[in-house]
């Protein structure tokens, strides 16, 4: 039936060989990170750390480090939260046959949270300074809550219904945050930023409570991209197969089985938060956020502080989305009529690169199929859920290709670029609201997005060779083969100003548009190492599109403007160079990693996960 709290999560886990307990200490200065890190690369089991410098927590980590680990966790639910999704996908089944989906009565009851006198997380009281301060990476501005639950409520709504829980980084220390002060960084196009809209436009603080622990379920329902309406409590309830608890309080209700609590007031003002090493594999720099007065910090009995560790993919968080995925794959259809298929790139950084599969029937009368539907479906991908914050959408049509996935990445680009017409598939939004943590726009949550849709025959066939690239500009060099179609340029170091387009990169593509071979290699990138993002198609595609801005860095052979609209024959060529405005890449300390792998190695119930 789920578990009621982490610590039932924890004893679970650890009867049946999926978590292991560490004595020796270890310091949330560099070294837990350091350690996390690697178990997750080694597929380890969950580990709970008795012994943490500083605090008198146990720290728990990799709790959601394998895809196996997290349907263990969720067993007992998965199966009725299928049928549930077959239930709303295609609602006639279930009143024709009610008798094969009998779990869905009972997970529509456990959508109610359950209401409770007694609230075990409010049993102690603490600190702030008595927390685990975790410091994940050497550039990051002090420590962080890494899976944290924040709770807010619509000030003119109060209650349930308008509730709001989101997992937002919560900075615990440094900058200029008073003793009783914490950050709270909120993206763009997350529910918390209509709560805190309202209040600020009453003149008042917004409460807040942060939670940290509790059971597992909690922590996906934070995360889910959940359909405006439904709440993240009530997907909780039906994940983790028994109703949420909570106990009545004021401001805010309180969930009662979490671990920590942390209740207070977002301040009418902003204090600078950051820098934090961040999940698409630099740091988000420092600028200013919300500040939370804390009023209160309480913790249960034996509670117990669960992390995760952010940075390049694939960590942590990967297996997180690719759960998500599996759970919320049903539903695509529904939520964005026409397209039947979708994958945020996880090792492009997420948000930067989304692939999407779509139908292409407004004109089947047509000799040549073109984009038409796909492009109507791009505008949707692009207004609602968290679907809003790609950078580059690309789009193809089932009917091209009926077995054709995006999951399969190489494949699909592939497929993309045998039918692309950059004359007519290219479609910018520019100065638009962008994702918090990409830097490559015109400035913090703005920047461009770039539509490819294509639609139709095969229109070359992909090189996967190339021959005689001496006499390109001076500055370049290094070409490699990525994959079909694809080629990779070392170009000269980027000094341009924000926004500015490089004389250099234009005459690269005149370049090309003169080559007898340019159908070959519909796609250039110019990039620092191009050995680099040749030795594996994760790396070229986490260079490309994290380092390019759709609107700036986009050039192509013969580019000109149509009605204003961007063209240009083959090759499109993208600009991935690192920029001088662009954050840190992010980079371990070795002689951390040299200790923590030591420590490690000695230890008996972590023997071959470090070695």
């Amino acid at each position: 039936m789920g578990y009621a709290t982490l610590r039932a999560c924890i004893a679970d886990l650890e009867a049946h060989g999926h978590l292991k307990r560490v004595g020796v200490e270890v310091d949330p200065y560099l070294e837990l990170a350091a350690i996390q890190r690697r178990l997750f690369r080694a597929g380890a089991p969950a580990v709970l750390f008795s012994r943490v410098r500083g605090t008198r927590f146990p720290m728990l980590a990799n709790l959601f480090g394998t895809r196996e680990r997290l349907r263990f966790i969720f067993r007992d639910s998965l199966a009725n939260l299928e049928a549930f999704a077959r239930a709303k996908v295609d609602p006639f089944t279930a009143l024709r046959r009610p008798w094969r989906l009998p779990g869905i009565v009972a997970d529509a009851c456990r959508m109610f949270p359950r209401a409770t006198r007694r609230a075990p997380v409010l049993e102690h009281s603490c600190a702030l300074a008595d927390l685990p301060r975790l410091v994940c990476w050497p550039g990051d501005g002090g420590p962080f809550v890494t899976l944290p639950l924040v709770y807010t409520e619509d000030p003119r709504k109060p209650g349930l219904a308008g509730s709001n829980l989101g997992m937002y980084r919560v900075q615990l220390a440094g900058s200029a945050y008073g003793a009783d002060e914490v950050g709270v960084h909120y993206q763009i196009h997350r529910g918390i930023g209509a709560h805190h809209a309202a209040a600020l436009a009453d003149g008042r603080a917004l409460p807040v409570r942060i939670f940290v622990g509790g059971p597992p379920c909690l922590s996906v329902a934070a995360v889910m991209p959940l359909p405006e309406g439904l709440s993240e409590l009530a997907f909780a309830g039906v994940l983790g197969k028994r109703r949420v608890a909570v106990a009545k309080c004021s401001p805010l209700p309180v969930l009662a089985e979490a671990d920590f609590c942390i209740s207070g007031q977002l301040l009418p003002r902003t204090k600078p938060e950051g820098p934090f090493g961040d999940h698409v594999g630099y740091y988000s720099l420092q600028h200013e956020f919300p500040a939370l007065r804390v009023s209160s910090v309480h913790c249960r009995e034996g509670a117990v502080w669960p992390f995760t560790v952010v940075g390049r993919p694939p960590q942590e968080d990967t297996v997180f989305g690719e759960f998500i995925h599996e759970i919320t794959a049903r539903f695509v259809p529904q939520v964005f009529p026409g397209i039947c298929e979708l994958h945020a790139v996880d090792c492009a950084g997420v948000h930067p690169l989304l692939l999407a599969l779509g139908s292409e029937r407004y004109t089947p009368y047509e000799g040549t199929r073109r984009p038409r539907e796909l492009l109507t479906a791009a505008m949707h991908l692009l207004g609602v859920t968290q679907t809003a914050l790609a950078k580059f959408v690309l789009l193809a049509a089932h009917e091209d290709a009926p077995s054709l996935t995006c999951h399969d990445v190489g494949g699909f680009l592939r497929h993309m670029l045998e039918r692309a017409d950059f004359e007519r598939d290219l479609h910018f939004v520019t100065n638009t609201t962008n994702d918090t943590l990409d830097y490559t726009g015109l400035a913090l949550h703005e920047g461009s997005k770039m539509i490819w849709a294509s639609a139709g025959e095969k229109r070359r066939t992909l090189g996967t060779e190339v021959h005689a690239l001496s006499s390109m500009p001076t500055g370049f060099s290094c070409a490699r083969v990525v994959g079909p179609g694809m080629l990779v340029v070392r170009g000269p170091a980027h000094t341009g100003a924000r926004g500015e387009p490089d004389a250099a990169v234009s005459e690269l593509a005149g370049y090309f548009a003169l080559r007898k071979d340019r159908e070959a290699f519909p796609l250039v990138v110019v990039a620092d190492e191009p050995d680099f993002c040749a030795a594996a198609l994760e790396n070229f595609l986490w260079t490309t599109f994290t380092r390019a801005d759709p609107s700036t860095d986009s050039y192509g052979a013969n580019a000109r403007f149509a009605a204003k609209h961007w063209q240009c024959d083959t090759p499109l060529v993208l600009d991935a160079r690192a920029k001088l405005f662009h954050p840190p890449v992010l980079e371990e300390d070795p002689d951390v990693v040299r200790a923590a792998v030591r420590k490690m190695e000695t230890e008996e119930s972590l023997r071959g996960y470090f070695s």
